[in-house]
């Protein structure tokens, strides 16, 4: 009896290639698949399916994903299966048995993200492929003060980087805060929405940090949702400092 997979997964993206599946390439979708197709006894290919894809050197502390898979297996054996098989930039966080109505990817109802600005003088070896590095002064009043722009539905047009196939590009963020680590010397940055572009938190990110630096103005991002041109806001924060930290589904009705 065939039995659908509930999977929250981490990792650190440094050595993959991305969260999706490419040729020739080492991606956090194709070492999943290779182990679950270790572990199934037929000759039915698995696949999975995630809640998003993550770029080269983007992080997760909590992706989803979902396959189906041909052999009842508690949730447990699963997730322990799983790990061992699994590389150590590479692990299964937790796992349930859902019903086949579950969909990683369209039953959600939004995504956390995190980034990480180191703020010292020099490059951290500790932190480079962990953060974004960051050297000069920032006013994070600033950026407190432009964050109520980010929040609501707007047009990301600016926002978006070359190679989106994405159509419509209007979402909802729900959250967007900042928040200073002085004991670690990083600014950190979350958002929530119900979805986002390619590359749109780092463009964001970067236009923030420049808002902070005094080289746009504060409310700034009102006028980049009316221009709807992605050479107003060109620069793009690393994609050492970005981690998927959470995904939400919708409650079953």
């Amino acid at each position: 009896m065939t039995q659908r997979y509930k999977v929250t997964i981490a990792y650190d993206g440094t050595n993959f290639a991305g969260f999706q599946k490419q040729p020739q390439q080492r991606t956090v979708q194709s070492v999943i698949e290779d182990a679950l197709n270790k572990m199934n006894k037929t000759d039915e290919h698995i696949f999975i399916v995630g809640s998003g894809r993550t770029d080269a050197g983007v992080h997760a502390l909590a992706q989803v994903i979902h396959f189906d898979f041909p052999h009842e297996i508690p949730a447990l054996g699963m997730k322990r299966g799983l790990n061992s098989m699994l590389p150590l930039d590479l692990e299964v966080k937790d796992c349930e048995i859902v019903d086949d109505s579950f969909h990683a990817r369209f039953s959600t109802h939004g995504k956390r993200y995190m980034y990480r600005v180191s703020r010292g003088e020099f490059v951290n070896p500790f932190k480079r492929f962990y953060t974004a590095h960051y050297k000069y002064p920032l006013d994070i009043d600033k950026i407190r003060a432009a964050l109520p722009d980010v929040v609501g539905t707007h047009d990301f047009t600016s926002f978006v980087a070359a190679g989106s196939q994405a159509r419509d590009h209007v979402r909802t963020i729900y959250e967007a805060t900042v928040r200073e680590d002085l004991a670690n010397d990083e600014v950190i940055f979350e958002f929530y929405g119900n979805g986002f572009l390619y590359n749109q938190v780092r463009i964001m990110v970067a236009a923030l940090l420049e808002i902070g630096r005094g080289q746009r103005p504060v409310h700034d991002f009102l006028r980049l949702y009316e221009v709807k041109n992605r050479k107003e806001c060109y620069r793009t924060a690393p994609a050492s400092g970005l981690y998927l930290k959470e995904v939400v589904y919708n409650q079953p009705q």
